[in-house]
């Protein structure tokens, strides 16, 4: 009885040691799990070891060898479909944009000014008789604006005529008397004299009646100052002012950096605060920059026929420089690198890449830039989940919208 029990003890324990042995690996040549492992009851050779593995595989205390394959390709193709999805390529959506010719335009703030402020002034002193004009009237070439006081003017020119007339009539009788011989010859010379002064100061009469009457030199609108009736002018003295709108100015300034684009005559469109817009052409350049903006004062000769377009309006100028060669993009797509460059992302034979561009302008559809290919397949929807050489699977939009 003794001699059963300890046989039966020393059995469990074997079933135990086995039982621990067979559940651990015998790693041969240090290559690590799943490289080189081996169960511990097939790396030893003790009686008995495959009877004790097959018990202890039927009670399932150790893996048999097709549950093991089993686990195997479970786990390998675990593994394939891990690595097909990370080799799965990133979806994007793009759209092909040409180049487009962008008109260089430089704009131009400023006001519009009248083209001359013109004072029509007395040429003789007098007290204004009459003013045939008021502010606001405009006026042509010619007008008759004022009316002086004649004065003793209309009596010197009589006096004048008559003076004339009797040199006249000396001279004749004294052509007379030398052609009978009554006269000596070199009389002529004194009486021709004496009817040449009396022609003079006939002239000079006539003269300072005309200059009594104060005619326009120039077209324009009667403005301030003007004279009143019964104000004594002198000779210099304003009788009104005009204002001179056609051609009308738009005055603006223009930065350094685009001076040089400006010239004499270059065509410009004006467009004033109240939405007029006017052609015209650049009529002067100023030599010299403010001192203060760095900028160069330039006038626009703009025509105004009408009179319709008031002087000292807020404007704005534009004039076309010429065409460059650009893109016109939406502001979405527009991204930085990881340097901080400013660009967009497109995708040329499967892969991404970064163009670096430039800024030349803005418009309600977008934004214009500058450094792109001629076409170019821009990323418009995914371009912040790629980077530059990456392959993506692009969808290409291009032909359901329009670019």
């Amino acid at each position: 009885m003794r001699f059963l029990l300890s046989y039966g003890v020393a059995f469990l324990l074997l079933l135990g040691i086995g039982g621990w042995m067979a559940s651990g690996y015998l790693v041969q040549g240090g290559q690590g799990p799943g490289n080189g492992e081996t169960q511990v009851l097939d790396a030893v050779d003790l009686p008995g070891a495959d009877k004790a593995k097959d018990l202890m595989t039927e009670f399932g205390m150790i893996e048999s060898e097709e549950d093991a394959k089993v686990a195997e390709a479970a786990a390998a193709e675990e593994a394939a479909a891990e690595e097909e999805a990370a080799a799965e390529l990133q979806s994007v959506r793009t759209q092909t944009f040409a180049v487009q010719q962008l008109p260089l335009t430089v704009t131009l703030r400023g006001n519009t000014k009248a083209k001359a402020t013109v004072s029509i002034r007395a040429e003789t002193t007098g007290i204004l008789d009459e003013r045939h004009v008021e502010k606001g009237d405009v006026v042509k070439a010619g007008d008759l604006l004022c009316t002086i006081d004649a004065g003793t003017r209309e009596a010197r020119l009589a006096q004048a005529e008559a003076a004339l007339e009797k040199a006249k009539s000396d001279f004749e009788t004294n052509e007379k008397l030398r052609a009978k011989d009554f006269a000596s010859a070199n009389s002529a010379a004194a009486y021709e004299s004496a009817l040449k002064s009396a022609q003079a100061q006939l002239d000079e009469a006539k003269a300072e009646l005309d200059r009594t009457k104060i005619y326009a030199e120039t077209g324009g609108i009667v403005h301030d100052p003007i004279a009143q009736v019964g104000d004594m002018l002198s000779a210099g003295g304003a009788c009104v002012t005009l204002v001179q709108l056609d051609p009308l100015v738009f005055v603006g300034d223009v930065a350094e950096s685009k001076i040089d684009a400006v010239q004499i005559g270059l065509p410009v469109t004006v467009k004033t605060v109240t939405g007029r817009e006017i052609e015209g052409k650049v009529s002067y350049i100023s030599p010299t920059a403010n001192s203060s903006t760095r900028a160069f004062p330039v006038e626009v000769e703009l025509p105004n026929p009408n009179n319709s377009i008031r002087a000292g309006l807020t404007a704005e100028a534009s004039a076309v420089l010429g065409n460059v060669p650009a893109h016109l993009v939406p502001q979405s797509v527009l991204t930085l690198d990881n340097e901080g460059t400013l660009g967009v992302r497109a995708v040329e034979d499967g892969k991404v890449v970064f163009y670096d561009v430039e800024i030349a302008g803005d418009s309600q559809e977008g934004i214009w830039v500058t450094g792109l290919p001629n076409s170019v397949d821009i990323i418009t929807v995914g371009q912040e989940y790629v980077v530059a050489g990456q392959a993506v699977a692009a969808d290409n939009v291009s032909e359901e919208t329009t670019s």
